[in-house]
C-alpha cells in the first residue's frame, strides 16, 4: 500500500514507524526538515520538507499513485485542505485528517466531512478518543488498559498480575472450569519486554501484563478474579482544563454526578470558560507544579490525580507531587515513549498513550479484510483485533477443535445475534460472527487473510 502521511510529530512519527515495518511505500511530509531529516535517517521511508496542503508538494510525494493520505499535521484546516487536494485532484481513495478543533465535530455539523462537502472519509479526534480512555481508566481502576469492542459488547483489559493475584500458576483451561459463567479469556501477556500470545495450557507468573477478553457485564468479576478491588475515585482532581480535562470533568459530571471534581488550569481565560461550562467541579487558577495550588484543589485528600496538560514533564511531576502530599492514586497523559519509560520508576502509576489511540484508529483502515476495530497494545508488539467472518473465511464451520489458527493468535470472544459466546472446543464460527482476537505483530497478517472476502463471494 502507498501512503502519504502529512505531519512528522510524534503522531505521524508513530504512523509512519508502523506503516514502515509492515513493508507498506511511505511517504511523509512536514515543513520543518529537522523533522524530515529525523525520519529518513531513523526510519525506511521517503521525506519531503514543504506543505502537505500545497498540490506540488503532494504531486512530489506520489499523490497520484497513493491509496491512503493521513493528515496529522498540529493544524486542523491544513488536514482538511489536504485531504481536499488529495481528493480533488489525485483522486486519493481513502482520507484520514486528525481534527481536534471540536467545534467542527459538533453533531449539528455532521455532514460537513462528506463526498457531498469536504471528502474526508475517517475523522479522527484525539483528544475525545483519549478522553474515553481515561475514562475508562477511571471507572475501572484495577485495569492498566481498557478498550471496547463489538458495539461496546465486548472489552479487552490488561490486568497485571500481582504477588497476591489468585491465578497465577494455574493453567488457563482450568479457569474455564472453576468459573464456568464468567465469559473472559485470557488472550496474550506481555512478559520479558515481549508481547505473546497464549495457550489453554499456559500459565500466569507474577508480574505478567495479562491481556483479557471478556463480556462487558464481567469487567469488575474479571478485575475480581485476578485480585484488583480498587475502587473508583470519588475525589479526583484534574490537571489541565484544556479539550481532554474539560471533556473528562464533563463526562464525569453527567455519569457520576457525586463525584467531587477539581480542576487546575494555567490559562485565565480558558479556566473562565470551563468555569462557565460546568456546573460542580471546582475550576483553581495556576500552576500545576504549584504546591499552593495543588493543596488548594484538596489534592492531599484526593483519590485521584489525572494530569492531562500538554507537557509530559509537567504531568509527570504533578502527579508525583500530588503523590507525595498524600493522594492515593495518579493518572497520567504521556506522549513521549521515552518518558514512557521513566514514569513508573519515579512515582507515576498509569499513564494513557494518546498516539497509541491514534496509531490503531489509523491501522484499523490500513487492514485488509473484514477489519472492523484495531487497538495496538506494547509499542505495536501486538494487536487486538475485530473482525467478521464471512461465508468464504476458512474459519466458518469449523469448530474452535479443529481450527489450525498461526501461531501468535489467541481468539478470545464472538459476538453473534445481540449475544457475547466465549470460545469453547465444540463451538463452531458462523457466517457474520464478529471475532475478537489476540495477534502479535508477525501473526497479523495471518489474521487478515483469514478475514479476506473470496473472490467467490461475488
Amino acid at each position: 500500500m502507498k501512503v502519504i502521511i502529512c505531519g512528522a510529530g510524534q503522531v505521524g512519527f508513530g504512523i509512519a514507524e508502523r506503516l514502515a515495518q509492515e513493508d507498506n511505500d511511505v511517504s511523509m511530509i512536514d515543513t520543518s526538515e529537522a523533522l524530515i531529516g529525523t525520519v529518513t535517517e531513523t526510519l525506511d521511508v521517503r521525506g519531503y520538507v514543504g506543505h502537505g496542503a500545497h498540490p506540488d508538494v503532494l504531486a512530489k510525494a506520489g499523490a497520484d499513485q497513493a491509496d491512503m493520505i493521513i493528515a496529522v499535521t498540529l493544524h486542523d484546516e491544513v488536514n482538511i485542505v489536504a485531504c481536499e487536494v488529495a481528493h480533488a485532484l489525485f483522486s486519493v481513495p481513502t482520507k484520514i485528517a486528525r481534527i481536534r478543533a471540536q467545534n467542527y465535530l459538533k453533531p449539528e455539523y455532521a455532514d460537513l466531512f462528506s463526498r457531498e462537502h469536504i471528502s474526508i472519509d475517517v475523522i479522527i479526534s484525539p483528544e475525545i478518543e483519549v478522553g474515553k480512555m481515561v475514562l475508562r481508566r477511571i471507572a475501572f481502576p484495577g485495569a492498566d488498559d481498557i478498550v471496547r469492542f463489538a458495539d461496546d459488547h465486548i472489552v479487552m483489559m490488561a490486568i497485571e498480575c500481582m504477588e497476591d493475584c489468585p491465578v497465577v500458576n494455574t493453567p488457563l483451561a482450568q479457569l474455564s472450569q472453576l468459573f464456568p459463567d464468567l465469559v473472559a479469556t485470557v488472550v496474550g501477556v506481555f512478559r520479558d519486554g515481549k508481547a505473546e500470545a497464549v495457550r489453554s495450557q499456559d500459565q500466569l507468573a507474577v508480574g505478567d501484563l495479562a491481556y483479557v477478553i471478556c463480556k462487558k457485564d464481567h469487567i469488575q468479576r474479571t478485575l475480581d478474579l485476578f485480585g484488583h478491588e480498587e475502587k473508583e475515585a470519588q475525589r479526583i482532581v484534574i490537571a489541565g482544563g484544556g479539550n481532554i480535562g474539560y471533556y473528562v470533568a464533563n463526562a464525569i459530571e453527567e455519569k457520576q454526578p457525586r463525584t467531587r471534581i477539581k480542576i487546575i488550569e494555567r490559562g485565565r481565560a480558558r479556566a473562565e470558560a470551563i468555569s462557565d461550562q460546568l456546573r460542580n467541579a471546582i475550576v483553581l487558577h495556576g500552576s500545576v507544579l504549584d504546591q499552593k495550588i495543588l493543596l488548594e484543589a484538596g489534592v492531599q485528600d484526593a483519590d485521584l490525580l489525572v494530569a492531562l496538560t500538554n507537557d509530559d514533564q509537567s504531568n509527570m511531576l504533578s502527579a508525583v507531587m500530588a503523590k507525595q502530599l498524600g493522594c492515593k492514586s495518579n493518572l497520567v497523559l504521556l506522549n513521549d515513549l521515552s518518558f514512557q519509560t521513566l514514569a513508573t520508576s519515579i512515582g507515576v502509576e498509569a499513564y494513557v498513550d494518546p498516539r497509541a489511540v491514534t496509531v490503531s484508529r489509523v491501522l484499523q483502515h490500513v487492514r485488509k479484510g473484514r477489519i472492523r476495530s484495531v487497538y495496538s497494545v506494547q509499542k505495536g508488539g501486538a494487536e487486538v483485533i475485530e473482525a467478521e467472518a464471512l461465508e468464504t473465511s476458512p474459519l466458518v464451520g469449523k469448530t474452535f477443535r479443529e481450527l489450525d489458527l498461526p501461531e501468535g493468535v489467541r481468539i478470545g470472544a464472538l459476538y453473534r445475534d445481540g449475544v457475547v459466546l466465549q470460545p469453547s472446543g465444540d463451538m463452531k464460527i458462523k457466517a457474520r460472527d464478529r471475532v475478537v482476537l489476540f495477534a502479535t505483530l508477525a501473526a497479523v497478517r495471518h489474521v487478515e487473510q483469514l478475514f479476506r472476502v473470496s473472490i467467490q463471494y461475488f
